[in-house]
């Protein structure tokens, strides 16, 4: 009971001395050899989780110890056909199960994912009893987990339970290492196809990421899950429900930020810009410049010194 309350006294103390403002509308960061609870906010909401969910389907899967060698058939079956949304592995491909959990982790397909559940041991109906077994040994209590995708709603947990789940993924080799890849050739077909990661923070200059996996649905909003080193302190964050990438992002900089010690953006302050991602965004910044200056040459041109008159 102290333990608990003294828990609580520091997450306050964290989280209201420095007045961090987050875009998530749920925010846990804990520093994972301590345990200490560095920033938190609303841990305790029950929301949708999106593909937050395929760390919890590459965890069975892997338990399940089933042949990565395997070739899997991409079936007409792992289709959405709920979000409608799109993929690039073209049904009828044959490719190898550890291939189709990168895809899976890595750029957060959703075929990859449904054709991972229905080709676990006992179908469908297997994996879901796995997953079960699996939310209640690492006590995640607020948990409920129906499909493999998190495409649905109805997969939702808190920021709190995710902590947990994150902390169990990174015990794995094979998810620590497939979701920090920045990209990877994978065959399909017979050709070298290649993904890249749905976090574009992985392969970033200043992160070092040993974890990783981002979350939408326009229930859930933008999520992210990600372990870091910074200032020689490795920390598990989880963020629910931004209302936008750049939100996230910016969030995940305020907290690696916070934990190195830098000065974080605040309400008081300004918020730290990033980098123009295209060269399109690059020229016309350049050109806005250059047509401000060009306006003050001209306006200082006009301008003339007066004559002081005589008397």
């Amino acid at each position: 009971m102290i333990k608990k309350l003294f828990a609580t006294v520091l997450m306050s103390i964290s989280a209201a001395a420095f007045a961090v403002p987050f875009g998530s509308q749920s925010v846990l960061v804990v520093e994972d050899d301590t345990g200490k609870i560095l920033l938190e906010k609303n841990a305790d909401r029950v929301v949708p989780i999106a593909s937050l969910t395929k760390l919890m389907t590459a965890m069975v899967v892997l338990d399940a110890r089933q042949d990565m060698n395997e070739l899997i058939e991409i079936d007409r079956s792992d289709v959405d056909t709920f979000k409608h949304s799109s993929s690039r592995v073209p049904v009828g491909a044959h490719i190898p199960r550890r291939d189709v959990l990168q895809l899976a982790l890595m750029s957060s397909d959703n075929r990859a994912a449904a054709a991972l559940a229905r080709t676990f041991p006992g179908g469908d109906a297997g994996f879901k009893a796995a997953v079960r077994r699996k939310t209640a040994a690492l006590g995640m209590s607020q948990t409920v987990i129906e499909e493999p995708t998190g495409l649905s709603p109805r997969n939702r947990s808190t920021a709190g339970d995710l902590i947990k789940m994150a902390a169990a993924s990174s015990r794995y080799p094979e998810i620590t290492e497939m979701t920090t890849e920045s990209k990877d050739l994978i065959s399909i077909n017979g050709r070298q196809v290649e993904y890249r990661n749905t976090n574009r923070l992985v392969g970033a200059k200043g992160w070092d990421i040993g974890l990783s996996k981002t979350g939408y649905t326009s229930e859930a909003g933008r999520c992210l899950i990600m372990n870091i080193k910074a200032a020689g302190k490795n920390a598990t964050m989880v963020l629910l429900n931004a209302s936008a990438s750049s939100a996230r992002i910016l969030d995940a900089l305020k907290i690696r930020r916070f934990i190195s010690g830098e000065p974080v953006a605040t309400a008081s302050t300004r918020a730290p810009r990033f980098k123009a991602s295209s060269s399109r965004a690059r020229i016309k910044a350049s050109a806005g410049k250059a047509k401000v200056k060009a306006v003050k040459k001209r306006n200082k041109a006009k301008v003339k010194p007066s004559r002081k008159r005589r008397n």
